[in-house]
């Protein structure tokens, strides 16, 4: 189930935790992130990345017009993926993109944590959660130890993902929410 988690920065005091989509929706679009549900399109386990970006175009094009954005990808991340914990680690950093970070959890889940107006906000997504995050945004993102998640990543610039990192400790002073 998708959920909302906010802290104070500076104490790690909670004030806020809730699992209504329709709540994280308004409490993240006081800060500038979008969030919405989806209706699921049905896509098999074993779909290859083009199977699932044509399961999810209409979606896609609909986003990309409005956004401006130029190309779409697939991105999957196992526990058994010889990368993982090198990948964990690189996401695990707080940093900034000079575009919006847009993803569209097809399955499995993942946290992305902001650190915006002296608050911590971790959004707890699963399938069927859209998330963007916009330009020049604190933020990390964490799948967990044992990462699972099939997402759509959108981006306006073709370089794909760059971050720039802050070189904060802020993810370790904040693990995601259990």
């Amino acid at each position: 189930m998708s959920r909302l988690t906010v802290w104070e920065a500076e104490t790690g005091r909670p004030v806020l935790t809730t699992e209504d989509a329709a709540e994280i929706a308004g409490a993240l679009g006081r800060i500038g992130v979008r969030f919405e549900r989806w209706e699921g399109v049905a896509v098999p386990e074993d779909a290859t990345n083009e199977q699932v970006l044509a399961a999810y175009r209409p979606y896609l094009d609909k986003l990309m017009g409005e956004t401006g954005a130029g190309s779409a990808d697939v991105v999957s991340l196992t526990p058994d993926h010889p990368q993982a914990a090198a990948m964990r680690e690189k996401f695990l950093q707080e940093h900034i993109h000079t575009e919006d970070e847009v993803r569209f959890f097809v399955r499995g889940a993942g946290d992305f944590v902001m650190h915006v107006d002296g608050k911590v906000w971790d959004a707890h997504c699963v399938q069927g959660d859209l998330i963007s995050v916009p330009a020049n945004t604190k933020h990390w993102f964490d799948a967990g130890e044992r990462p699972h998640f099939t997402a759509l990543r959108v981006f306006t610039d073709q370089s794909g993902w760059v971050a720039h990192f802050t070189g904060t400790d802020m993810a370790t002073r904040f693990p995601v929410a259990a």
